[in-house]
């Protein structure tokens, strides 16, 4: 079985990428011309290069495939051009399933994201059925992934497609080589430079458990349905000291309202935006969203496909102990 992976370079990707490999399965990846390209070291795997906007592209990438997952994405929290998000996120998972769809691919797996979930007024976890519209997605990068999924759901519809949603949480481990906003969060913890916290929180899955659950969703999940792939609801201040206490850091201590920290926030964009051109650590999107915690139930996942989530503290140390050897955290 040949089996097309998008998004292979990067965190969940390759992780997933591993576990198809691991399997037994062909793997053809598509990768941009420029791409890091390190999470694909060691890996037997086909690559043809590209890009999500490149419809000749993907349509050599699609041929002769059998299967499609997916799972890349432009996963940033501000970008001085949020238009990429959207070209990337809602017209790229467009191209490339159109492609898969016309090359004959049977089965698709695609990788939407917990983002585009709706929130509980009590903190209470979420599901796929929690209500939501797109007026309550904050930001670019919320907004570009429920559109996509959108997309893809009247895609799936259009062409009776065979395709299964799933929707991981808050993916930590090896291999964050960018990293993700979440992997800074946690560099920056393990290196002692987080001496303070907003009240929020978020649900932690090790990014190994969320690749198998791409697999059981191919396996098993029912076309057209989503599944959270998530794993251990935390408040921020609990991620800090289990971290903390993972390096041997004495925990932070100080919680600070969203409102003081906005003004840096704001800053931070504008030296991000004249300045540096990259991503601040800070971003004013990023706390907003802060102002609910993002709890999520994996339920229906675990009654469906028998998915699986290890400790949170797992993931924590598993990715603290690769940034440590790859020099993140010295």
């Amino acid at each position: 079985m040949t089996t097309l992976v998008t998004g292979a370079t990067g965190f969940v990707g390759s992780a997933v990428a591993r576990r198809l490999i691991a399997r037994g399965h062909d793997l053809r990846v598509l990768a941009r011309p420029e791409s890091d390209r390190r999470n694909l070291e060691q890996l037997h795997v086909e690559i043809v290069e590209g890009n999500l906007n490149d419809r000749v592209s993907l349509e050599r990438a699609a041929r002769g495939c059998d299967s499609l997952f997916h799972v890349a994405a432009d996963y940033r929290l501000w970008s001085p051009r949020p238009q990429e998000l959207i070209d990337t996120n809602v017209a790229g998972s467009r191209n490339i399933v159109l492609a898969a769809a016309e090359a004959g691919v049977k089965r698709i797996v695609y990788t939407s994201s917990v983002a585009v979930l709706g929130k509980t007024k009590d903190a209470s976890p979420a599901d796929e059925d929690t209500p939501v519209s797109v007026a309550d997605m904050i930001g670019a990068y919320k907004t570009s992934k429920f559109l996509a999924e959108e997309e893809v759901r009247r895609l799936i519809a259009a062409h009776g497609l065979d395709c299964v949603i799933v929707n991981p949480s808050t993916p930590i481990g090896p291999r964050d080589i960018k990293p993700t906003p979440t992997g800074r969060v946690v560099v920056e913890a393990a290196s002692g430079r987080m001496p303070a916290f907003v009240d929020t929180g978020l649900n932690i899955a090790h990014v190994d458990d969320v690749a198998e659950g791409h697999l059981l969703a191919f396996d098993k999940g029912r076309a057209g349905e989503r599944y959270v792939l998530g794993g251990e609801n935390m408040s921020l201040r609990e991620i800090l000291t289990a971290i903390a206490l993972i390096v041997g850091r004495r925990p932070p201590r100080i919680s600070l309202p969203h409102d003081a920290v906005l003004p840096f926030a704001h800053v931070a964009e504008l030296i991000a935006r004249h300045v540096t051109g990259k991503e601040p650590f800070a971003t004013v999107d990023g706390i907003n969203q802060a102002r609910r915690k993002m709890f999520f139930s994996s339920t229906k996942a675990e009654r469906e496909l028998g998915y699986r989530s290890r400790p949170a503290i797992d993931a924590l140390r598993d990715a603290i102990e690769w940034f440590k050897q790859h020099r993140y955290v010295r």
